[in-house]
C-alpha cells in the first residue's frame, strides 16, 4: 500500500497585524518591556529550523526570515495576579530570538539566548521554563536621545559573549510597514517544557514605535547562540517606549 504525504502544517491566516488576536483575562506572568530597541538581519530558513524545537517551523515573508536583538528593560515582573517582585522583577534584558509558526498555524517567537542581570530569575528561566536565559553584566544608559545597552556573560556561557548596541530615536511611526508588524507584534512563545513543545500566548496593546539610528552594533551573541554571524548592517532597526504584556498558560504544539 503506498503511504500518503504528511500534511503540511496550514498557513497562518493573513499578514501579522499590531493588535492582539486574543485576550488573556487571567495571566500567568504580568511584565512590561520598557526602552526596547529592536535590531534584525535576514536569515536563510535552512539556518534557522534546525536550531527550533520539533513541530516548529520558521515563519517567514517572501521567503525570507530574520534573526532579531532585541535590547530593553523588564519591569515589574509579577506573577499569578501577584504584585510584582521588587528589585528580582525589574532588570535589563537582551535576547537573540527567531521567527516561527506552529503546525495550528500559531505564530509565535524562539529564544536562542536571553541574557538578563538578575541571577535568581536566570536560574529559574532555566530551571522551571527549560529558557536559554543567561547570567549577564548589563547595563541600559541615555543622554538625551542615545540610549547605550551593554551585556557581558557570565554563565553559562559561552562566557564572555556581548553586546553593545547604540541607537540615536527617531520620529514616530504612523503606520508601520507589514514587516514591522511581523519582526514586533508576535504573540507568542514556542519552547520546549519537560522535553515537550509548548505554546505561551501573549497579550499587549500596539507597539508605540519609532525610527531608529543604528549608532553603534559590537556584539557576537548571535553567533554564541548557534546561528551564522549576521552580515552586514541590520535591515530594520526600531525603538519603543514599551508596553506592558501580559502571558497565558502554555499549550501544547502537535509533533510532526
Amino acid at each position: 500500500m503506498t503511504s500518503l504525504p504528511s500534511p503540511q502544517p496550514p498557513i497562518p491566516d493573513g499578514p501579522v497585524t499590531g493588535d492582539a488576536p486574543r485576550s488573556v483575562r487571567r495571566p500567568l506572568l504580568t511584565q512590561s518591556w520598557l526602552n526596547v530597541t529592536f535590531l534584525h538581519w535576514p536569515a536563510d530558513p535552512a539556518d534557522v529550523a534546525r536550531v527550533l524545537p520539533p513541530g516548529i517551523r520558521p515563519d517567514t515573508v517572501d521567503g525570507v526570515t530574520y534573526v532579531g536583538l532585541v535590547a530593553f528593560r523588564l519591569h515589574r515582573s509579577g506573577w499569578l495576579g501577584l504584585p510584582p517582585v521588587p528589585y528580582l522583577g525589574s532588570f535589563p534584558e537582551t535576547n537573540v530570538r527567531l521567527y516561527t509558526v506552529d503546525a495550528h498555524g500559531r505564530r509565535g517567537v524562539v529564544f536562542c539566548s536571553l541574557d538578563a542581570s538578575r541571577l535568581l530569575p536566570v536560574a529559574v528561566g532555566r530551571i522551571g521554563f527549560g529558557l536559554p536565559y543567561m547570567w549577564s553584566r548589563m547595563t541600559v544608559g541615555a543622554r538625551g536621545d542615545i540610549l547605550t545597552y551593554t551585556s557581558t556573560r557570565r554563565w553559562p556561557g559561552p562566557r564572555g559573549a556581548r553586546s553593545r548596541i547604540s541607537v540615536r530615536v527617531g520620529d514616530p511611526i504612523a503606520e508601520p510597514t507589514g514587516l514591522e508588524h511581523f519582526l514586533t507584534a508576535r504573540w507568542g512563545l514556542h519552547s520546549t517544557l519537560l522535553g515537550r513543545p509548548v505554546y505561551v500566548p501573549n497579550t499587549h496593546p500596539r507597539w508605540p514605535l519609532r525610527r531608529a539610528e543604528l549608532i553603534a552594533c559590537d556584539e557576537d551573541l548571535v553567533a554564541a547562540a548557534g546561528l551564522p554571524t549576521p552580515a552586514g548592517e541590520p535591515v530594520s532597526v526600531l525603538y519603543s517606549p514599551g508596553v506592558p504584556a501580559r502571558f497565558a498558560r502554555p499549550a501544547g504544539v502537535p509533533r510532526r
